[in-house]
């Protein structure tokens, strides 16, 4: 899920929730409380899945929290050896210039894809 469609889904969520809470206040729907508490099957219905739901919740938080921290925060594999060749082609090219100075070569003028 890419993060606009992310961020659009927690938007239509909290609007969702916000629209149930204004028509709650305004008498537009309403559950009678009796009938929810009253009825024990219901209320341990609601209350087991509800847990459920909670443990189910920490769980995939604590594995993202975990994970984010025993990811590696410095340069990948990838990038390091990019680095190292790096380095060594700068090495090189300067190995290069010195040894045209000894011989009293020119240096040859640069190309305009080198100057990027």
């Amino acid at each position: 899920m890419t993060p606009s469609r992310a961020i659009a889904f927690w938007v239509a969520v909290i609007a969702a929730l916000l629209l149930v809470e204004v028509a709650e206040l305004t008498h537009l729907f309403t559950l009678p409380v009796q009938s929810a508490v009253g009825n024990l099957l219901s209320f341990v219905f609601a209350l087991v899945f509800t847990t459920i739901l909670a443990l189910i919740g920490a769980l995939f938080v604590g594995i993202y929290i975990s994970q984010r921290m025993q990811s590696p925060g410095g340069f990948t594999r990838f990038e390091e050896e990019m680095l190292k060749m790096r380095g060594d082609v700068e090495r090189i090219s300067n190995d290069l210039t010195e040894l045209r100075r000894g011989l009293a070569v020119p240096p040859p003028e640069p190309r305009a894809e080198d100057r990027r």
